[in-house]
């Protein structure tokens, strides 16, 4: 009889086991087709659609103090979004100067001359955000350090 109970538990270990790996798959299946519904097909989530470029509003150069001496006199252009602008109701360029103050005042002159695309790549990213969608891009007008 011992002998009987022995293959009867080996038997419901095997089963048991495969009852295991049966949820465990039916766990990752039911979770990969929750994220898959949340990334690709949630409701009201619409595709981000490409901003079309509008006009472009130039602002005045300003020159910048940086942190290891030196200065650099910098002029951007914003390139702003279609809509937004028309007929002298371009928006307020005083945040993006106070962006670039801020930006390149911590720079140090080899970051300004060696690392110029990741400062406009920074300084950009900041502008876009602070504008709220009106403004898509900047673009260098006047790049001076000395």
């Amino acid at each position: 009889m011992s002998k009987d109970k022995s293959v009867e538990t080996d038997g419901d270990a095997a089963k048991g086991g495969k009852k295991k790996l049966i949820l465990i798959l039916a766990v990752v299946l039911l979770a990969a087709a929750g994220a898959a519904y949340f990334f690709l097909l949630a409701p009201g989530k619409a595709a981000a659609e490409e901003p079309v470029p509008g006009e472009v509003v130039a602002l005045e150069p300003v020159a910048v103090n940086l942190a290891g001496g030196g200065y650099l006199k910098i002029g951007i252009a914003l390139q702003l979004t279609e809509g937004v602008g028309g007929e002298g109701a371009a928006p307020d360029g005083s945040k993006a100067l106070d962006l670039i103050i801020g930006t390149f005042s911590q720079a140090q002159p080899a970051d300004v001359t060696g690392a110029r695309d990741a400062l406009k790549e920074a300084l950009e990213e900041k502008i876009v955000e602070a504008y709220d969608g009106d403004v898509m891009g900047i673009y260098y007008t006047e790049y001076v350090t000395q």
